[in-house]
């Protein structure tokens, strides 16, 4: 993967220069009817912190207002969220926005049941492309003017994905960790499978899909808890390409509590091993891509990195290798304790400069989570009894920057610190 984004970096392989691109421009004689119809999804669930904040990003979207409708899918069963919800959508639609907010009576299939309900709705039919933003995911203006020509010029194009920068990476020392593991999965997996295959994981937000590419692969299905992974590949199997867009960036707010950070982290290690037990025979018996494409997803995506991956560093780093201390007559080479998993470590913290010096923090702190990601990976592969559980990743939003105020303005004590 870092060879493939060397390549990107000396050959400047950007997705302008690989697939056509030209900006839409309204035409003269029809004005703004040249533009696609747009749907933009907003997904959320007692999302009290940060509803606001997302609705107003999205609705500050440049598009031409009478090509763009933005959907609220809302979950939520505290009334005050319900209520806050309503009040932000009527500000909004008395600013001639078309914002629409849908409810169910029933929580059935977490946010793969809520996103299937809600392009059944008649004027979703009239949209040709479906944008997602989760609840604390704040694009820029330009989001759409950027990434839905790759899908208006591109029809074999069917997913444009951004990447994610964080508001609040430099919180504490844990969330520091996540953001040097996340924008190595951003800016080296991400981008290399785009490269190479034309294929990566969708990240269920800041991504665009083509709604046609969505309904041929059968829609969202919730039988994993990762639901936007599921579509992906169902999508990919299909033969249709995705793009990742380095340069394009949507802010989001990483988990700053461990507790919010363990329930994610579980989900992001059982879903992926589930959804490789379940679609296994059905990549191998595709016959819409080649067998080179079937190797990719089962060895490299799935078995490498999202199952095998939790067992080495887990059982080889924090079993075999200590315990070898205790027994002299182990050998066990240099190469594998030291020198590979060295430049292993280099290559991470390349894609997060400002936080190399965290670096022996940062390898204690994936050793730890990799006793959880095991765990994790096994209920998946088994499908144990947690298999699908579904905890929301709670966010703080405007209470996090109050947080981050008050911690500038009050000093702690040497006692409190």
């Amino acid at each position: 993967m870092n060879i493939v984004i060397l390549f990107v970096k000396l050959f400047r392989r950007k997705p302008e220069k690989v697939y056509k691109w030209e900006a839409m421009l309204e035409d003269a004689e029809v004005g703004p009817e040249n533009y696609p119809m747009v749907l933009v999804q907003i997904p959320m669930y007692n999302e009290k912190e940060v509803f606001q904040l997302s609705i107003a990003a999205v609705c500050s979207l440049v598009w031409p207002s009478s090509r763009l409708v933005v959907q609220v899918v809302d979950d939520s069963t505290d009334p005050v969220v319900r209520e806050g919800v309503d009040i932000e959508i009527a500000k909004w639609q008395s600013q001639g926005i078309n914002i629409r907010c849908e409810r169910r009576d029933n929580r059935n299939g977490y946010k793969a049941g809520a996103m299937k309900e809600a392009l059944t709705h008649s004027y979703v039919k009239q949209c040709d492309f479906v944008a997602v933003f989760d609840a604390d995911f704040q694009p820029e203006p330009d989001y759409l003017t950027r990434a839905v020509p790759f899908l208006v010029h591109n029809p074999e194009v069917a997913l444009v994905q951004a990447r994610w920068i964080f508001v609040n990476a430099n919180e504490c020392m844990m969330t520091r960790m996540q953001e040097m593991s996340l924008n190595y999965h951003f800016k080296v997996e991400q981008e290399s499978g785009s490269t190479r295959h034309a294929f990566f994981g969708f990240n269920g937000t800041a991504g665009v899909w083509r709604i046609s590419a969505v309904e041929e692969a059968g829609g969202w299905k919730s039988r994993t808890t990762v639901e936007d992974m599921d579509l992906a590949v169902r999508v990919g199997l299909h033969g249709w390409k995705f793009v990742f867009i380095k340069d394009l960036t949507v802010r989001n707010e990483l988990p700053s509590k461990f507790k919010a950070y363990r329930f994610q982290q579980h989900r992001w290690s059982c879903g992926p091993a589930n959804l490789f037990r379940k679609m296994t025979m059905e990549i191998i018996y595709n016959k819409r891509v080649s067998i080179w494409k079937k190797f990719y997803v089962i060895y490299s995506f799935f078995f490498v990195r999202k199952v095998a991956v939790h067992f080495l560093t887990f059982f080889f780093y924090c079993i075999i290798v200590p315990t070898s201390v205790f027994f002299p007559e182990i050998h066990i080479p240099s190469w594998s304790t030291i020198y590979i998993p060295s430049l292993i470590t280099i290559f991470h913290t390349m894609a997060t400069p400002r936080s190399f010096y965290l670096v022996i923090f940062w390898v204690l702190f994936e050793n730890v989570m990799a006793m959880h990601r095991t765990k994790g990976t096994c209920i998946g592969l088994l499908e144990g009894g947690r298999v699908n559980e579904w905890v929301v990743t709670e966010k703080l939003g405007d209470a996090l920057k109050n947080k981050l105020l008050s911690r500038v303005v009050k000093r702690k004590s040497c006692y409190e610190r």
